[in-house]
């Protein structure tokens, strides 16, 4: 995932310096789908087929952002993204596998990001600011992606609303596993660590789910980030400890 190295502290990366280190394309992961799919995929020159997920995967999140999956025809699909139906159905039998392969190459791209920006801070609080930065900066970057994942999975067959469920799980259990060090260490002081882990997701979510307040109050990212890190550390530090 990572373009460079750098030098600078991942504890207080700037949404430039995210983007500069951290590699988050479509052909990226459209190349990904084609290598994970290519028995079912019936295309085979890979440059073709990467080419045409990119233009499926960017329509199918455009109309989705739009219309909303499930109102979503592959007709639509078809006349927005300038592929046939037979083309359409050499990548996928249909919507609902479409939707699975958006959803598990969203779910891992975030997981794997999350989890390598974390490990880098050496601190409790430094992972804490790592993890709700890279988590907004990824929402920016990933806009269509987050928002996709949120609002269909509830469409999803239960296996794959089950999953989603398990990666919303998975987010809150690392900043459960941060505060939880923090506790250990003596940087910290929660009474519940679970609910305090939960209120940090949802305010995070909020930022894609709503991101057009945010943009009407012209707050960019950054801002979002230093007000919900100033936030949260103010619930979970003791006074002392935040002067330092």
């Amino acid at each position: 995932m990572k373009k460079g190295r750098t030098e600078i502290s991942a504890a207080a990366l700037t949404y430039q310096e995210f983007r500069n280190i951290v590699e988050v394309s479509m052909e990226k992961i459209c190349r990904a789908v084609f290598h994970e799919n290519r028995d079912s995929i019936k295309i085979k020159k890979e440059e073709v087929a990467v080419k045409n997920l990119i233009n499926i995967f960017n329509t199918t999140l455009e109309l989705s952002n739009t219309l909303g999956f499930q109102a979503m025809s592959l007709r639509d699909l078809s006349r927005e993204s300038g592929l046939s139906m037979g083309a359409l159905y050499s990548y996928f039998t249909g919507k609902d596998e479409l939707a699975k392969i958006i959803q598990e190459q969203g779910r891992r791209i975030i997981g794997d990001i999350l989890k390598e920006q974390v490990e880098k801070g050496e601190s409790p609080r430094e992972r804490l600011q790592i993890a709700i930065r890279a988590h907004l900066f990824l929402n920016e970057v990933m806009q269509k992606w987050f928002y996709f994942s949120f609002m269909e999975a509830r469409n999803l067959s239960r296996a794959e609303q089950k999953l989603a469920i398990e990666s919303e799980l998975v987010t809150e259990s690392m900043f459960i596993d941060i505060i939880e060090c923090g506790i250990a260490r003596g940087s910290f002081r929660v009474s519940n660590t679970v609910l305090t882990a939960s209120t940090i997701k949802a305010v995070l979510q909020d930022w894609y789910l709503k991101r057009w307040k945010y943009l009407r109050r012209k707050v960019s990212v950054e801002e979002y980030a230093e007000f919900i890190i100033s936030l949260i550390e103010s619930f979970v530090m003791p006074k002392e400890k935040r002067a330092k």
